[in-house]
């Protein structure tokens, strides 16, 4: 396997296919290096898959500030000023045992994030990482790929591997090898994003600990936030243009304006991103695929970006995996792009609904010490607490997704309805399988199989559950029997046998066996 970009996607693929034993090639081009991350949340659902690796606890001790920090969203003027509206643990971050999910959301720069799947990636056997490799070309035929790179020093090698994949960003080599195109709307708003040390400033304002300080005031909306140790704070304003660039004398002087502080600030980084609205027109061409910036662009509104990505990863590993290891039937590669993208579409009408709020500008008495702007203040602190409370209340959309494929069964009652704030846990086919804590305080999760788990209720019948094994024997599938007396499997999940999938999710539940491993692997069998 030959993986491009070793972000946070790429690395969820080299560790998901590592873990399962395939031998992977990871290459980057760049160091990796920097101080500017984008994404600054880890959701509940990559924190749980980071649980099925074995690093979990790993990120949770690399947080900057202590894994207790304080997700609030902070709303004010600017952050001298007022306060307009405040949301508490955004994303589900606070680290209190929750029975939906069993690991919380995290506050920590993506940079930190990598760090710790990079130490992990590189501890397992067959994992190979190269920096400072660039990917210049591709071709294929039926049984393999071959790439040529190129290194930093210039010297050119070829790469063979079985299947190729594209985790190599906005700006895909690998996309436009295999001449996907990106279909949807470009450029929809400019902003910098600003890195400096801020000696000071985490007390110089009246709000207390924060993720993020929205500030809409009379200059505009734009954000900040403390991002590490050292005193680091990030700041991305808008009004950027395309082609805008800033000196960081500029980008200090534009700091302290916003922000209403007049201490020292040392920028460290000024650079610029667009936010686009941007899908895919396909995610393969024969053995090579794409997974997340590479496939799908959106506003970070939502903080669902780099996690819908690992998601991408864990979903393509798998399948991949399998079929590499041989078990994986020819339908299972196609699901991929069929499974996700129904994701991705979902994620993006999400993000581009919460990016939509706040584009007209605040009153131009906003900021002003009368009647008029405390009026002005109450009033937008209300549409603020009434509408933007769903870019933070997302487990509906994070957990509650469920996937319609054809290696998932159908049921004769529709998948549950999706509301982006609410996580309603179902046992239907193609859903995330409930979760549940053990009398011990482990997880359900941490008893699935690696591969395939047939979860078995108490007083299930034994003689079906025997033919669950001889199926899975017969077909060379590899399939876990979980007995778990003291959950009650068929009120959690509505069926006393329940098939679970690698990536958790719910392939078929019922209380008679059918053949559901058979198609739930890609062999395209249908159920009765």
């Amino acid at each position: 396997m030959l993986v491009v970009g070793a972000g946070p996607v790429g690395l969820a693929l080299a560790i998901e296919l590592g873990s399962r034993g395939v031998r992977v090639t990871l290459i980057e081009r760049n160091d990796r290096g920097g101080s500017a991350p984008r994404a600054k949340t880890t959701n509940v659902r990559t924190r749980t898959h980071l649980r099925r690796w074995g690093i979990a606890d790993k990120l949770a001790a690399a947080s900057p500030f202590g894994v207790d920090y304080p997700n609030n969203m902070v709303f004010v003027t600017r952050l001298a000023g007022p306060e307009l509206a405040r949301f508490t643990d955004a994303f589900n971050a606070a680290p209190a045992r929750d029975n939906r999910y069993p690991e919380h959301a995290q506050w920590v720069p993506q940079y930190t994030l990598e760090r710790v799947m990079l130490e992990h990636a590189r501890t397992l056997p067959g994992v190979d990482i190269l920096f400072g490799v660039t990917l210049t070309e591709s071709e294929q035929d039926n049984n393999r790929v071959l790439s040529r790179v190129v290194d930093i020093d210039g010297r050119e090698r070829e790469i063979v591997s079985e299947y190729l994949v594209g985790a190599d960003g906005a700006r895909s080599r690998v996309r436009e090898l295999i001449g996907a195109r990106m279909v949807g709307r470009a450029g929809l708003s400019h902003h910098y994003n600003i890195i400096f040390r801020a000696p000071g400033w985490a007390g110089a304002h009246r709000h207390g600990p924060a993720a993020i300080y929205w500030q809409i005031g009379t200059d505009g909306l734009s954000v900040i936030g403390p991002m590490d140790q050292g005193d680091l704070w990030y700041f991305m304003p808008g009004g950027a243009k395309p082609g805008d660039s800033l000196s960081k004398e500029e980008a200090a002087a534009l700091i302290r304006q916003r922000c209403g502080i007049d201490l020292p600030v040392e920028v460290l980084s000024a650079d610029n991103w667009t936010a686009n609205e941007l899908l895919a027109d396909r995610y393969r061409a024969g053995r090579i695929f794409l997974a997340g910036d590479a496939c799908h662009l959106h506003p970070p509104a939502g903080g669902y970006g780099m996690n819908m990505g690992v998601g991408d990863s864990v979903d393509l590993g798998w399948k991949l995996a399998a079929t590499l290891n041989g078990w994986g039937g020819p339908a299972l590669l196609n699901s991929y792009e069929i499974e996700r993208r129904q994701v991705h579409q979902v994620v993006i009408d999400e993000a581009m609904a919460n990016y939509a709020i706040f584009v007209e500008p605040p009153p131009v008495e906003i900021e002003d010490d009368t009647a008029a702007g405390e009026a002005a203040r109450t009033k937008l602190g209300a549409a603020i607490q009434a509408s933007k409370g769903r870019e933070f209340a997302t487990l509906g959309t994070v957990l509650g997704l469920c996937y319609q494929s054809p290696l998932i069964a159908k049921e004769s009652e529709p998948c549950p309805e999706h509301i982006s704030e609410v996580y309603k846990p179902s046992g239907h086919s193609g859903c995330l399988a409930p979760h549940a804590w053990l009398d011990d305080g482990s997880s359900l999760y941490d008893l699935f199989g690696p591969d395939f788990t047939l979860l078995v209720a108490a007083g299930a019948n034994r003689c079906e559950v025997g033919k669950a094994f001889e199926n899975a024997k017969a077909l060379g599938i590899p399939l876990k029997i979980l007995d778990v007396p003291s959950i009650s499997i068929a009120e959690l999940y509505g069926a006393s046998l329940v098939l679970i999938r690698p990536d958790q999710h719910v392939a078929w539940r019922g209380n008679h066996w059918e053949d559901a491993l058979a198609p739930a692997a890609g062999h395209e069998l249908a159920l009765a």
